[in-house]
């Protein structure tokens, strides 16, 4: 027999908003090591001056950008059908970039990934289990301090 889905269970496990900006706050960029990620798709020319300037504010509030990882999107045939979609809605880039990821934290013993687009709570989740160091958007922590 099938039983009625539980609509109650599944908000209850929600994060609300406020504290994944808490999370972004608790995150000193201070003498932290930090991974700054960038997704951004093809008719975006400038990304490079996009992922300069966002090492730069983090290094003015003293962090260490010890790596820069670009997913780049509609870079090829069959992507620029599909260059508003992230590649993955829970991880917004792809499989194969999420390891590279997972793996230059792994071996920078980075404090943390910072991403240069926003990312929703269960993004941030996600990520932060994958990576296993907390995973927030730039605006998120710009906006902390």
């Amino acid at each position: 027999m099938h039983q009625p889905r539980r609509r109650d269970r599944r908000l209850a496990r929600r994060v609300p908003h406020e504290q994944s900006r808490q999370h972004a706050s608790q995150l000193t960029t201070t003498g932290a090591d930090v991974v700054l990620v960038g997704y951004f798709s093809a008719k975006q020319k400038d990304f490079e001056a996009l992922m300069t300037s966002a090492a730069a504010e983090l290094a003015a509030r003293g962090a260490r950008v010890v790596e820069q990882i670009v997913q780049r999107r509609g870079v090829s045939d069959g992507g620029v059908q599909k260059m508003g979609l992230p590649y993955s809605s829970r991880t917004l880039l792809s499989y194969g970039k999420v390891r590279e990821v997972a793996q230059a934290c792994n071996q920078a013993n980075a404090d943390a990934v910072i991403f240069v687009a926003s990312l929703t709570e269960r993004q941030q989740r996600v990520l932060t289990a994958m990576f296993g160091c907390p995973a927030v958007s730039l605006p998120d922590v710009l906006a902390a301090v």
